[in-house]
């Protein structure tokens, strides 16, 4: 006898009629659609595991704002202020600020190498919020913000930096910072759907980002440059966030120049990110 027979007693299993496969595929109880919010902190999630699974990516919001605050504070302290521990109470807020807006530019990068592996194809095919996708790219990056935060205070405490408007005048600084830099993401993320590479985005990113940073009142006293230098450093966007940033921590907080960066982080958030989603939804 074959051994394909079917045995004695065996029940033979009946083949499935086309109206009960219709029954299960087309289900009566659709699941309800997830809300901006769910979608939006589900990517930021994912943006998060993609950190777990590869740990290199804190290289950025540690190892480089760390050589940054020593290589400046004792590089330059004693020649502009007299000595390291005195010029790092003018410095660590501004290197705090520039150190955060420098790796603002990996989220267009991650944006940009998502869209050439094809991920972003499976996104638009889902039935959520279509913003979601890049909300969650920037709520997962605002935890490498604060990170990054969090070790250049560090380093900077170590190192003996007092700040005048203690904790609670530290945190709204960082609060503020962190509001700026995520609608300031949105830049690269528009960067990251129009050019054609990773490579090009970090390109054009640092071909803007660093003029924004070095000539501004980061490192030195704007009064000490030359006039043309001082018109461009006035309207420098850095130059006002960096201002508002050590105001609150050393305990004078600039309601002028808070407002400032306020007023203009909801402008670029309006600009850019409508400009992103016009991209995205062309892409």
């Amino acid at each position: 006898m074959s051994t394909t027979a079917v045995k004695e007693n065996e029940p033979v299993l009946a083949a499935p009629k086309a109206e009960d496969l219709a029954a299960v595929l087309i289900a009566k109880n659709r699941p309800q659609r997830p809300s901006a919010l769910s979608a939006s902190v589900t990517f930021g999630w994912r943006a998060m595991l993609k950190i777990k699974h590869v740990p290199e990516q804190l290289f950025d919001v540690t190892a480089f704002p760390i050589m940054m605050t020593l290589m400046f504070t004792y590089l330059f302290g004693g020649a502009l202020s007299g000595s390291p521990t005195q010029y790092l109470q003018f410095v660590l807020p501004g290197i705090m600020a520039s150190s955060i807006l420098m790796i603002t530019m990996y989220t267009g990068i991650s944006v940009n190498t998502d869209i050439e592996k094809g991920v972003f194809d499976r996104f638009r095919t889902l039935p959520i919020w279509r913003p979601s996708a890049m909300v969650g790219y920037l709520l997962g990056d605002l935890l490498r913000y604060l990170i990054a935060s969090l070790v250049i205070l560090g380093v900077g405490l170590i190192m003996g930096f007092r700040p005048g408007g203690g904790f609670g005048g530290v945190a709204a600084a960082i609060l503020l910072l962190l509001a700026f830099s995520f609608a300031f993401s949105w830049i690269w993320t528009m960067f990251g759907l129009l050019l054609r590479s990773e490579k090009s985005v970090m390109g054009v990113s640092m071909m803007v980002l660093f003029p924004l940073t070095f000539l501004s009142n980061i490192y030195v006293n704007p009064e000490t440059m030359p006039g043309w230098l001082q018109a461009f450093v006035d309207v420098n966007p850095v130059t006002h966030v960096v201002a508002a940033v050590r105001s609150m921590m050393d305990g004078n907080w600039d309601g002028g120049e808070i407002t400032w960066v306020l007023i203009a982080g909801g402008v670029i958030l309006a600009v850019f990110g409508t400009l992103t989603m016009r991209l995205y939804n062309r892409k």
